[in-house]
């Protein structure tokens, strides 16, 4: 993963896909698609679906999208704990 792209706001985004499958159509499967894309545009996301409608047999069903800032300012939390420096 490009550290350029990261800084030009590109998120990990996971998209689930289920789709049905050609020769048994009551029947869902479920692919997994992983790749550094713009939110909430998702560019790169609708190319590949594109692609998908175009030139793949299975139908698509379904698609649910995460997305995660990989560059993020760091933060503190605190687990419920004391610790007693000497």
């Amino acid at each position: 993963m490009s550290l350029s792209r990261q800084l030009q706001d590109y998120r990990l985004t996971t998209a689930e896909i289920l789709y049905r499958l050609p020769d048994h159509p009551a029947v869902l499967q479920s692919y997994i698609w992983q790749e550094l894309d713009i939110a909430p545009a998702f560019p790169m996301l609708h190319r590949f679906l594109a692609f998908w409608q175009r030139e793949i047999e299975g139908r698509l069903h379904s698609v649910r999208v995460g997305s995660l800032d990989l560059i993020q300012a760091p933060s503190l939390r605190a687990q419920g704990m004391t610790l007693t420096l000497q």
